[in-house]
Order: structure tokens, then C-alpha cells, then sequence
């Protein structure tokens, strides 16, 4: 906390400069991941803004077309490799070349890169969810934990996956706030209190009216932020608003993707993290849908065919991005919703069950503070650079996390 000019305090060098706190609410970015791809007649979209088409997997967000960037052709190359679950997915947001043999080894994922440079001004630099356990067999020579883990912390730890609601909202909010949350005076007082004592009788008359005004102040944006108004960001939320989710899994699918997201939402809410990850399953799936009527086959196994009901459980996964983007759009923050502050970001490991990964669906929602222009269909199929990582580096930059390469890339993906 900067001081005033005190006459009774040595001072050397250049006085330091007070800071203030950024006017605009926070950027965020979440990646909810859906395993084993999408029916292959029903993944696209054309147009631009209010007027898209959406091709039925994600007719759930279509409230959200003009805040759409739908992306076709992008590809990563390493995972064309090994033609299995495992060889496309532990690369999927890395890039990364995948060690064989049981053996693992993958690439720091760029949702953790962003974690890593810009999460420490937060509770949590990351949360990664996931409503099915990781496997740790192996199958065909690669270790299933790459279909278990898209977010690494280190291309050799997968970053540890939260399966239990009740634990990710303990994780939260059970040690309660962090130093930020309390007043800028209560942060100082003990150092007040022994500087007081070593100035003069006039440097201290002037220390207390500081004091004082700096209370003042502090008052009267918290009396700003009960009624509404944006003085300087605050989280719309200090505590949360739903209460803690009962212990264990839930048995119901619906009811346990629906929990996690309702926890992501209010971690961006309570700004407790940035950067949010959501595995809504594994690749090569176990999952069983009865909440959907399809309770004859697993996941993986229906992924093969391309039939209503696999069409039905597409669009329930893409209903799960509509219902956390229609949340966050309910949240307002100054002039802009805490949609219109995020991006969200809805991907496979392949684009359709039969282990296409020539190119991979994407779909970005949110316009990341105003950083990202939406509304839009970009098609890279057959373009010279059609790099994931490409994506990834032009999405770290709308964060002011600026590399010069990452994984296969050292060039920007035009356009976005």
C-alpha cells in the first residue's frame, strides 16, 4: 500500500507508484471436452450471426449463434499416429508427441499454460472436473490415462481430475477467502502500527487522515457494490449460492454433469479461478444414458454408429455448454456478461466415432472481453496451416499470454 509523502520518513530513490485495480471484469477460459466425437451428418454449421444454421448436435446453442465461432479442418498431427483413443486425446490440447509402451509422457496443455502464467491472482490457477474416474490400463501399447486426461500440468503429470462435487465445491470454499478479500487496511495494520511509531507528531496526524480516507473510500464502494454499481471489478458473488453437494457420485449422468457445471459457473461467479477444464467423459466411454432413454449400449460402442441415439446423446453434451453459457449470460458485470467476458471452448479428440482425426470439431462461445469476433464460421480444411496449436497460441494472446510457439506451432491461426 503506498504511503504519502511523510517528511519524517528517509526516502531513497524514485518514490514508488500506487496502482489501482483493473476497471473490467476478469477474461476466463473453460474447455469442456466430450469423448469419442459426434454424428458425422449433423456436426456443422454456415452463416454468420443471428442468421446461423446449426446442424443438429448443436441446435442447444442456438441462442447463442452471434456469440458462436464455429471452426472446421484444424488437426493435430501427432495424434494421427497411433489411430486409437489413447494416441488422440492425452495430445488434444498440447499438441505434444505421446510416449508408447505404457510409458507416459504427453505435453503441458495450454489450458495450463494459461494456469501456470496467469492463475495467481486467484484461489485456484486451475479447476478440472470430470464426471467419469481416469483409467489407468493400457490398451493397445498407449497408456488409457490419455483417454482419462486432456489437461496436463507437466507432459509427465496429468492434472489430478475431480470426479466428486461435493469435493471440487469443498476445494472452493472450505478454507474460505483468500488475503485479497479482506480490506486494504486489515492487510496493513500491524506495519501501520509500527511505522506510526517512528514519525513525527505532524507525519502521524497525516498517516491517520490517509488512513482514514482510504476507509472511506473502501466503505463506500462496498456500499457501491450492494447497490449494482462497478467501482473497480468485484465477483458478483463472495460466497456461494447453491449449498454443498451431497457426498459421492451421483448416480444419475444428467444430474452429475448438471452439478459440475453449476460448479464451474460459480468458480468464475466468486472468481475463485480463470481457468476451468470439464471432461463430461473419457474417451473410449463407459458411460450409460437411461436419463436419455439409451440404456441398451455404452458410449463408446454407440459412438460407432450413426443413429438417433447417438445423435440424441450429442446433443445432450452440447446442451451441457448451452445450460453454463446461458448461466454465465445471466451474470452481468459493468456493461457486459460474464458470457461476453469468457470463452468456452466444446472439443473432441476425433471428429466422429470412427476415429477421424484428420480434423477435429471445435466450437468457440464467448467473446473473451470483447478480444474474440463471433458470430462466424472458419473453415481451415485444406489451408496450408491448419494447426490446433495454432488455435492455441492465438487464444493464449486474447489472455496477454504471448508465446513464440506451442507444441507444433510457432505461427497464429488467421482469422481468430
Amino acid at each position: 500500500m503506498a504511503l504519502p509523502w511523510l517528511e519524517s520518513l528517509p526516502v531513497w530513490g524514485e518514490p514508488a507508484a500506487a496502482t489501482t485495480a483493473d476497471a473490467e471484469a476478469p477474461r476466463r477460459l473453460a474447455v469442456l471436452f466430450a469423448g469419442n466425437g459426434f454424428h458425422k451428418d449433423h456436426w456443422w454449421a454456415r452463416g454468420q450471426g443471428a442468421a446461423m444454421e446449426l446442424g443438429k448436435v448443436l441446435e442447444p446453442l442456438g441462442p447463442f449463434r452471434d456469440r458462436l465461432l464455429f471452426i472446421r479442418g484444424l488437426y493435430n498431427e501427432e495424434a494421427l499416429k497411433g489411430n486409437i483413443h489413447s494416441s488422440q486425446t492425452g495430445n488434444l490440447l498440447s499438441g505434444a508427441p505421446l510416449a508408447s509402451g505404457g510409458e507416459i509422457r504427453s505435453g503441458t496443455s495450454f489450458d495450463q499454460v494459461l494456469a501456470q502464467q496467469a492463475g495467481g491472482t486467484t484461489k485456484l490457477p486451475s479447476l478440472v472436473l470430470a464426471c467419469e474416474k481416469a483409467n489407468p490400463s493400457v490398451h493397445k501399447n498407449y497408456s488409457m490415462l490419455y483417454s482419462s486426461h486432456i489437461s496436463w500440468s507437466s507432459p509427465t503429470t496429468p492434472t489430478p481430475l475431480e470426479v466428486y462435487p461435493a469435493l471440487a465445491f469443498d476445494r472452493l470454499f472450505k478454507e474460505g477467502g483468500s488475503a485479497t478479500d479482506r480490506s486494504v487496511l486489515d492487510a496493513v495494520l500491524a506495519d501501520a502500527s509500527d511505522l506510526r511509531r517512528t514519525i513525527s507528531t505532524a507525519d502521524q496526524r497525516k498517516l491517520d487522515e490517509y488512513l482514514d480516507s482510504v476507509r472511506e473510500v473502501e466503505q463506500r464502494i462496498e456500499r457501491s457494490g450492494q447497490r449494482g454499481e462497478l467501482q473497480g471489478w468485484r465477483p458478483t458473488l463472495d460466497k456461494p449460492n447453491l449449498p454443498r453437494p451431497a457426498d459421492g457420485i451421483p448416480q444419475d449422468i444428467g444430474e452429475h454433469m448438471r452439478l459440475m457445471c453449476d460448479i464451474l459457473v460459480l468458480a468464475f461467479q466468486t472468481d475463485a479461478t480463470r481457468v476451468a477444464t470439464l471432461k463430461l467423459n473419457n474417451d473410449h466411454s463407459s458411460l450409460r444414458f437411461p436419463n436419455l432413454g439409451v440404456d441398451y449400449m455404452i458410449h463408446h460402442l454407440l459412438s460407432h454408429q450413426e443413429s438417433d441415439d447417438w445423435l440424441k446423446v450429442n446433443q445432450f453434451f452440447a446442451s451441457q455448454l448451452a445450460y453454463v453459457a446461458g448461466r454465465l449470460d445471466t451474470i452481468q458485470e459493468g456493461e457486459r456478461t460474464a458470457l461476453d467476458n469468457s470463452l468456452l471452448m466444446f472439443c473432441s479428440s476425433m471428429l466422429t466415432g470412427s476415429h477421424n482425426a484428420t480434423q477435429l470439431p471445435v466450437v468457440l462461445v464467448g467473446r473473451c472481453g470483447g478480444r474474440l469476433e463471433t458470430g462466424r464460421v472458419l473453415d481451415y480444411l485444406g489451408q496450408p496451416d491448419r494447426r490446433m496449436c495454432s488455435l492455441f497460441l492465438s487464444l493464449l494472446d486474447k489472455f496477454d499470454v504471448r508465446l513464440k510457439s506451442f507444441g507444433d506451432s510457432s505461427q497464429r491461426l488467421a482469422e481468430v
